[in-house]
């Protein structure tokens, strides 16, 4: 079966590309069942600025999406989110659809340290808070995504192994050494053990980033052994990439050992087939 729903997108009321119109209109062209809107969580940080929603924006974010989810009934299913970061106040997650819970920044001895941004930032962040040790950086973001469910009451952890962008061909750390690894199974294992539905992401493939979607194949299979579940998402910055690599999702869950794949609809999550 085809999946035609994706609940973890962004407009510009935060860094996307479309409006909320625009997003909901594509959505209608490409035969979509469900269009979740998950704008990025204001953020009382200066380095939120121009990625996250302003406080201001927000009850205009929300305003929007109850007007698409009007005009599009029928046509459309439409529910009104948020991707919650760790660091923003739990509050701005209170009555909506759903929530993404996704850590963009570490936060060592106060310092905004973004694990996305651009790789220059990740390495000056290493340098001067870890000893150059990546292991030791990549323990810390485990560790502080450990408690994401906590924090935000989070229905999907977005992006797990985000902390891996930029390491294209290890590059940076190798990926199969236990000093990663470990921090990771501990992550995860905490995750599944919350009821977390982690997110085949594809977003970094449509931004140039990578070629595969996070998570990578042997944190699925972990994910499949320890009997959680998954959702795919294309993390849309545009209306063109609401459906983005899908079918890639969809061959690697099943190739990582899921029969199924979550769906969330305005009655909760369903399981659709792979094949």
């Amino acid at each position: 079966m085809k999946v035609l729903s994706n609940v973890h997108t962004h407009t510009l009321y935060c860094d996307g590309e479309n409006t909320v119109e625009e997003m909901a209109a594509g959505a209608v062209s490409l035969g979509m069942t469900t269009l979740g809107f998950s704008g990025h969580s204001p953020l009382d940080h200066p380095a939120g600025s121009g990625w996250a929603m302003t406080p201001e924006a927000f009850q205009s974010y929300k305003e929007d999406v109850a007007a698409a989810r009007e005009k599009y009934a029928g046509r459309l299913e439409i529910l009104c989110g948020l991707e919650l970061d760790y660091d923003s106040s739990p509050e701005w997650g209170r009555d909506l659809d759903f929530i993404i819970g996704s850590v963009h920044q570490l936060m060592p001895d106060g310092d905004f340290c973004s694990v996305d941004n651009v790789p220059e930032e990740v390495d000056d962040a290493v340098n001067r808070h870890f000893g150059g040790c990546y292991y030791s950086y990549c323990a810390a973001y485990y560790d502080k995504l450990s408690g994401i469910c906590e924090r935000t009451g989070c229905d999907i952890v977005g992006h797990f192994d985000i902390v891996t962008k930029f390491n294209g061909e290890f590059r940076r750390f190798d990926e199969n050494d236990p000093r990663y690894r470990g921090p990771a199974i501990n992550c995860l294992r905490k995750l599944v053990n919350n009821g977390a539905v982690f997110e085949i992401n594809t977003g970094g493939i449509s931004r140039g980033y990578r070629t595969t979607p996070y998570p990578a194949p042997w944190i699925l299979r972990e994910i499949s052994r320890l009997g959680g579940s998954v959702i795919l998402t294309s993390d849309a910055h545009s209306a063109a990439t609401l459906l983005h690599g899908f079918d890639k999702g969809a061959d690697l869950a099943a190739a990582c050992g899921f029969d199924s794949v979550k769906a969330l609809t305005a009655k909760g999550f369903i399981d659709l087939p792979v094949r």
